[in-house]
């Protein structure tokens, strides 16, 4: 993906100096290991936890370690756009290796969502082009938004089309090209079948373990990541110019960490190739040419939905992937 800067007409934009850019990009297997090690840790430590609490006192009891572990499996989906851009880490090894895992545990295959997320950088706001526009749910009332809300539907679609590429061996959305349909095929019938396995494993040794420590959370995960990922672009303008289609969020350190930088998402849009640990530093050098800023998560998914309602009685638009 190359870096993109591009400014409509009234719009100031200071971009980055090759030297500095140059220097924001570097990669690092260290921080990316950090990042990796730190956020598989959590999940292992909560997923111990649950099945301990699970096992001793019954499974009410470990609701709210899956409140938390869901928000920790849900956001490993950070891990995947970030290798993706294979910039987590120097490595494309390490790159591969942990945006395979993560895109299996959510659910989502890792080749067919780098081909997604490419055009979405592309083609950023533009409703016939966006991949993430193109297949946005279309609610109609307040019931059927706050079901968007909850990342319940998308996560459907995702599976159902996975399974429909495994089942039927075709791909015809647009943003896979020819030469690469087979690779998603592929790739789906080998998720389709790790899936079964774990199931019929599961039932083999009578045991819950994956459902409470890993389906469950992932579940509960999509009330919090799906909020977070409106935020990025809803209510932006449909341009060229990630300065002004994309929103930028400021949010808490922890918050940040769990996200892996991506509330700078300006930031990211505009220079794609900068990996995640440096982006604070470039909000730093871009903060005043952003045009939309969030100011925490509540408060921007407050105004993301209003911006959403507002909108249902003038054509019910499409709510983003």
């Amino acid at each position: 993906m190359t870096d993109a800067t591009v400014s409509e007409p009234g719009h100031r934009l200071k971009p980055l100096t090759p030297a500095m850019l140059r220097e924001l990009s570097v990669r690092s297997n260290l921080r990316g290991a950090m990042q990796s090690l730190g956020h598989y840790g959590l999940i292992g430590l909560l997923g111990a936890l649950i099945w301990l609490v699970t096992s001793r006192y019954g499974v009410l009891w470990a609701l709210p370690l899956m409140v938390a572990q869901g928000y920790l499996v849900a956001f490993l989906f950070m891990a995947v756009h970030e290798t993706a851009h294979k910039t987590a880490f120097r490595s494309r090894g390490l790159n591969l290796a942990v945006g395979y895992l993560s895109a299996f545990i959510i659910g989502l295959p890792y080749e067919y969502y780098c081909l997604f997320h490419w055009d979405h950088h592309r083609y950023t706001q533009d409703p016939d082009k966006d991949p993430e526009l193109i297949v946005g749910v279309k609610p109609k009332s307040d019931t059927q938004l706050a079901i968007a809300y909850s990342g319940l539907l998308q996560v459907a679609g995702r599976l159902r089309l996975m399974l429909g590429h495994a089942v039927t061996g075709k791909v015809v959305v647009p943003w896979i090209p020819a030469n690469k349909r087979g690779v998603i095929v592929t790739e789906a019938r080998t998720y389709v079948a790790l899936y079964a396995l774990l199931l019929a494993l599961s039932l083999w040794f009578s045991s819950a373990l994956l459902l409470w420590v890993w389906i469950v959370p992932l579940i509960i995960g999509q009330f919090f990541l799906r909020p977070y990922l409106y935020a990025e672009h809803t209510g932006c303008d449909h341009t060229r110019s990630a300065f002004q289609n994309t929103r930028t969020t400021y949010t808490g350190a922890l918050v940040k960490w769990f996200a892996w930088n991506m509330p700078y998402h300006v930031e990211h849009h505009a220079y794609p190739s900068i990996p995640f640990h440096a982006l604070p530093k470039l909000n730093e050098i871009v903060d005043g040419e952003i045009v939309y800023r969030g100011q925490g998560y509540i408060r921007t998914t407050h105004e993301t939905w209003s911006w959403f309602r507002r909108h249902l009685s003038g054509g019910s638009p499409k709510v983003p992937e």
